[in-house]
C-alpha cells in the first residue's frame, strides 16, 4: 500500500504564483501513473498569473471560493466542485473569499516544465 501525507510534502511556489505541495508524481515515485496530482493554495485577494498547459488539467475546489477564468469564459468555484481545463487554453484563478482557497489539480499526463507556459502566449 502506498500512502503520502500532504504535511510531508514540501512547500513551493510554482511558476503561476499558486503555493503547491506535489503529493503524485510518476517521476518521484515507483507508481504506474500518467496523472500527478498536487495541491495548490491561493491567499484572500490573490491570484494566479494566466498560464497554459499543452496537457489536460482538472482543478477540485477543496476548500474557499474564487473565480476561475479560461481562455474568455470566468466562473465561480466553490468547495466540491471539480472544473476540467483543456489543453492549451490560458487558465488563472482567484481567491475571491476571505480564507485561503484550496485545491487539487490533476494533470494528465503528469506535469512537466516544458508543458507549461507563463503568460498568454501561443500554446506548445
Amino acid at each position: 500500500m502506498w500512502v503520502k501525507d500532504l504535511a510531508g510534502c514540501p512547500e513551493f511556489i510554482a511558476g503561476d504564483g499558486t503555493f503547491i505541495r506535489e503529493l503524485i508524481h510518476p517521476d518521484k515515485e515507483d507508481l504506474r501513473l500518467r496523472y500527478s496530482l498536487a495541491h495548490a493554495v491561493v491567499p484572500p485577494g490573490e491570484a494566479s498569473l494566466a498560464h497554459r498547459l499543452a496537457v489536460s488539467e482538472v482543478y477540485y475546489i477543496l476548500e474557499g471560493e474564487g473565480t476561475l477564468r479560461i481562455d474568455a469564459e470566468a466562473q465561480a468555484v466553490i468547495k466540491g466542485q471539480a472544473v476540467y481545463i483543456p489543453p492549451g487554453a490560458v487558465q488563472s484563478i482567484e481567491n475571491t473569499g476571505r480564507g485561503e482557497l484550496k485545491f487539487l489539480c490533476i494533470v494528465d499526463p503528469a506535469w512537466r516544465r516544458e508543458y507549461e507556459e507563463i503568460g498568454e502566449g501561443p500554446s506548445r
